[in-house]
C-alpha cells in the first residue's frame, strides 16, 4: 500500500513510490527507489512538496539489491540510479541527433488513450508491414528501394506513436518467426520512435530516426537465404557473411534517392557496441553517435524478446534485465536505462500476479504511475485460465467489490500458467477495422 507524504517529514529508509510529478523532470531516473543517503532527501525537498511511499516495503531477502532499477532481477520494489549513470545520461548530447537547426526538445502533449488509437494504429501496421515486404522483396530482386514510401508510412507511425505509444506496441507483440526479417523491422521502426518521443526528441527527429529503422536489415536482402533463415547457429564463415548485411545495407540506400544521412547512421551503425565489441567498424562510446545507440538497443532488445525458427525469445521482464546486466559494455549505460524507463517497470506483454492472486498481462503503461499499468486478466484468483479476461486500470483505485486497491505483487514466467500474452491484447476486436 501507499500513502502520501510530506518532503518534510521523509526519512531514510523511506520508499518512495511515486512524485507529485513526473519523473522525467526530476534528477530521478527510475520510478521508485529506497532513501539512503542525505542528498537524495535534500533532492526530493527541493523538487517535490509531497510524495508517496511504501506502507510496507520489502524486508530481509525481497529487497532488491542497492540501486538496482525496479523490475530488473526482482519484481517487488524499485530504486534509483547511480550517480555515474545520471551522468551518463547527461553527457548523451540529444541536440547531436539531427543536423538541423534549431534543435529542441519537444515536450508531447497529452496523450489520447489506447483504445482510441487503436483502430487508426492496426491499420497504419498492415500498410507499414505490406510495404516494408514490399522493398524486402523488390532489393532481393535488384532493384531500388522506395524512399518516398518509406518516409510515408514512417510519418503516419510517427504520428501514431505521438498520440499514444503503446498503441503500435501492442500490436507489434504479435509476431510470427517466419517473417522475422520483415516484421522485426517493423517492431524495430516501432520501438525507436517510441523511445525517440520518450527522449523528448522532436517529430522531424522521430521521422529520419524511424526511417533509418524501418530499413535498418534491408542489406540481409543480400544474404543468401540458406544462411538467412538456417534453422541453428552460423559457423564462423556464415556469419561473417551475414555481417556482410551492414555494409550491403549502406551502399543499397546510399544509391537510393532520398533517405538522409541521419537515417543511414541507423542501418550503419545499429550492430556496433558502447564498449568496442560490435561490428561492421568496431566503433566505441560516442563515435558510435545517439542514432546509432538508439538503434542498437532496440534491435537488440527484440531481437532477445522475439521467437525465432531455433529458439524461443525471452519475456519482455527478462530480456529488459539483459539490457541493464549489459549496460556500459554493450551499450551507453544512462541511454539503456532511459529505454527501461521507456518501455515501463511493468513492459506490455509482461505476465503479472496480482495482489488478489489473479493473473494478468499488462497492456498500456500508465506514463505517470507507472506502477499501475492496465492489465487483461488471464486467469483468475483461482488460477482458472480465461479466454478473454476483463481489463482493469490499476490507477482507478478500489474496485467494486474490493477492500483494498489492486496491485502488481510480481513479474511471472508466461509458461508457468501457459498464458500467451498475445491472446489477451485488444487487438482481434480490430480485425475487421
Amino acid at each position: 500500500m501507499q500513502r502520501r507524504v510530506d518532503t518534510k517529514s521523509l526519512a531514510l529508509g523511506m520508499w518512495v513510490v511515486e512524485l507529485d510529478r513526473p519523473w522525467l523532470g526530476t534528477p530521478f531516473l527510475f520510478q521508485g527507489f529506497e532513501i539512503q543517503t542525505q542528498e537524495e532527501l535534500d533532492e526530493l525537498r527541493k523538487h517535490c512538496a509531497y510524495v508517496y511511499v511504501l506502507t510496507n516495503p520489502p524486508e530481509g531477502g525481497a529487497k532488491p539489491t542497492k540501486r538496482a532499477p525496479v523490475g530488473i532481477g526482482r519484481a517487488t520494489a524499485p530504486a534509483t540510479v547511480t550517480a555515474q549513470a545520471r551522468a551518463g545520461t547527461e553527457r548523451l548530447d540529444l541536440s547531436q541527433l539531427v543536423k538541423v537547426k534549431p534543435i529542441e526538445r519537444h515536450r508531447y502533449r497529452r496523450e489520447i488513450s489506447l483504445e482510441e488509437e487503436l483502430p487508426r494504429a492496426a491499420k497504419i501496421e498492415r500498410e507499414a508491414k505490406a510495404h516494408l515486404q514490399t522493398i524486402l522483396e523488390d532489393v532481393r530482386l535488384g532493384h531500388s528501394v522506395d524512399a518516398s514510401g518509406a518516409r510515408q508510412i514512417v510519418s503516419q507511425m510517427v504520428e501514431s506513436v505521438i498520440s499514444n505509444p503503446d498503441a503500435l506496441t501492442v500490436l507489434s507483440q504479435l509476431k510470427n518467426a517466419h517473417e522475422y526479417t520483415a516484421e522485426h523491422g517493423l517492431r524495430v521502426c516501432t520501438l525507436a520512435i517510441a523511445f525517440g518521443r520518450h527522449l523528448e526528441m522532436s517529430p522531424e527527429a522521430l521521422n529520419l530516426l524511424g526511417v533509418g529503422a524501418l530499413l535498418h536489415d534491408v542489406g540481409k536482402m543480400k544474404v543468401p537465404l540458406e544462411i538467412l533463415n538456417k534453422p541453428g547457429k552460423l559457423t564462423d564463415e556464415e556469419f561473417a557473411i551475414m555481417r556482410t548485411h551492414v555494409p550491403e545495407g549502406v551502399k543499397i540506400l546510399n544509391s537510393a534517392h532520398g533517405i538522409a544521412p541521419e537515417s543511414l547512421e541507423v542501418v550503419e551503425r545499429h550492430h556496433e557496441r558502447y564498449g568496442g565489441g560490435g561490428y561492421a567498424r568496431g566503433i566505441s562510446g560516442e563515435e558510435i553517435r545517439p542514432f546509432g545507440m538508439i538503434a542498437s538497443i532496440v534491435d537488440c532488445y527484440d531481437a532477445i524478446s522475439s521467437d525465432r525458427v531455433y529458439h524461443k525469445g525471452m519475456s519482455t521482464h527478462d530480456a529488459l534485465s539483459k539490457m541493464y546486466e549489459w549496460r556500459g559494455k554493450d551499450f551507453h549505460p544512462g541511454l539503456v536505462e532511459q529505454f527501461i524507463q521507456c518501455m515501463g517497470i511493468y513492459p506490455i506483454g509482461s505476465v503479472v500476479e496480482l495482489t488478489d492472486g489473479a493473473v494478468g498481462v499488462v497492456i498500456s503503461i500508465n506514463r505517470e504511475r507507472r506502477l499501475l499499468p492496465k492489465v487483461a486478466i488471464a486467469a483468475s484468483s483461482e488460477q482458472r485460465l480465461l479466454s478473454r479476461g476483463r481489463v482493469v486500470d490499476l490507477m482507478s483505485g478500489v474496485p467494486e467489490g474490493a477492500r483494498a486497491p489492486i496491485e502488481i505483487r510480481r513479474v511471472l514466467p508466461p509458461e508457468l500458467h501457459n498464458v500467451n500474452p498475445a491472446d489477451y491484447f485488444p487487438i482481434p476486436r480490430l480485425a475487421a477495422g
